[in-house]
């Protein structure tokens, strides 16, 4: 499967722990159409084996060299890096674009400190937000929640409900907070045949899955092998897991059994995408059940149906792409969302 971004700081720390040096390059600061956002970060060892991306591929190589550099004298830089008409195909950005990158040595007086860099692998890996935040003065790092009522700790608030990383400035020294979100998470009802292909171009695009079908013969392992099956009726298996602001769900099964029970736990939840399978003729059902049940039409109107962007999707794997994209857009287009 495709390795994602956003396990970055595991990589990095599994390639310590293995006993290579590296060096981490992390894009702090973009201008125009910059190929990669803010917080896209690159993981360089000694002997300069890479893994992700701080511009597609357009400076990767000139930062591999400035990372080796800093493999050797155990000093951060910044790099700034831009294009004009004369040098687009050299050492600049092809796009049009400038980004800055912070390139940090992991080690040494000034680089950044395994013990620090496994905590944060750690919350990551427990679901848990938290900021690296670093001052470009004088390399000073500290992991903060967004718990603390100081300026900087407003700042790193904002910044992860936000889910955006960002350079701030603080009393006059700028600060980078380099923001790391628990996973976004997708809930699918109902293992049929449309739910392979969203639960594999799901994970593909950094959400943790979950399958969730009572009927083990549709949810199983053979079927879905790289995602967390939930066994238990729909409704139950939801308030179990709590989705939040960070959660889509998505029902797909065609059966007011289970996806009704589904949708009126889904309604109440701050999940920032509900979809349904079904036709205009369906949902028309739903709706009209729904209201029976004394959800209100601004409630109800959360539901995306027919589910996916009208691309005219056909196969399964068609169907699953204008739901992504629909998700996408929701998540990416909305300006406010209930935790984020």
């Amino acid at each position: 499967m495709t390795q994602h971004l956003d396990e970055i700081p595991r990589i990095a720390l599994d390639w310590v722990q293995s006993g290579r040096r590296i060096a981490l390059a992390t894009v702090i600061q973009t201008w125009g159409s910059a190929p990669r956002p803010v917080g896209s970060q690159l993981v360089i060892s000694d002997e300069a084996q890479m893994m992700g991306s701080v511009s597609g591929g357009c400076v990767e190589g000139a930062v591999v060299e400035e990372a080796l550099a800093a493999l050797e004298d155990g000093q951060p830089r910044v790099l700034t890096y831009g294009v004009s008409d004369d040098d687009a195909f050299a050492v600049g950005l092809a796009c049009g674009g400038t980004i800055r990158i912070l390139v940090e040595p992991v080690g040494g007086e000034n680089g950044l400190d395994e013990a620090l860099l496994s905590v944060l692998v750690e919350a990551r890996a427990s679901g848990r937000a938290l900021t690296c935040v670093t001052s470009l003065h004088d390399w000073s790092r500290v992991l903060l929640d967004g718990s603390a009522g100081t300026p900087l700790g407003l700042h790193v608030r904002d910044a992860i409900a936000s889910d955006r990383s960002a350079i701030v400035t603080v009393e006059g020294e700028e600060w980078f907070i380099a923001v790391h979100n628990p996973p976004l998470r997708l809930f699918i009802v109902g293992a049929v045949h449309i739910a392979q292909p969203l639960s594999q171009m799901a994970q593909m695009l950094g959400y943790a899955v979950t399958v969730i079908d009572p009927r083990e013969a549709f949810a199983s392992t053979e079927r879905f092998p790289t995602v967390e099956l939930k066994h238990e009726w729909p409704d139950d298996a939801l308030r179990e897991a709590r989705p939040d602001g960070r959660s889509a769900i998505v029902t797909l099964t065609h059966d007011p059994k289970l996806d009704d029970p589904a949708i009126v736990a889904a309604l109440g939840m701050d999940v920032f995408y509900l979809g349904c399978l079904g036709s205009t003729r369906t949902h028309a059902k739903r709706v009209t059940r729904l209201q029976a049940a004394g959800f209100s039409p601004d409630a109800i109107a959360r539901i995306h149906a027919p589910v996916g962007a009208d691309i005219g999707a056909k196969s399964p794997a068609e169907i699953a792409v204008s739901i992504l994209a629909q998700i996408t857009e929701r998540l990416r287009r909305v300006e406010t969302r209930p935790g984020r």
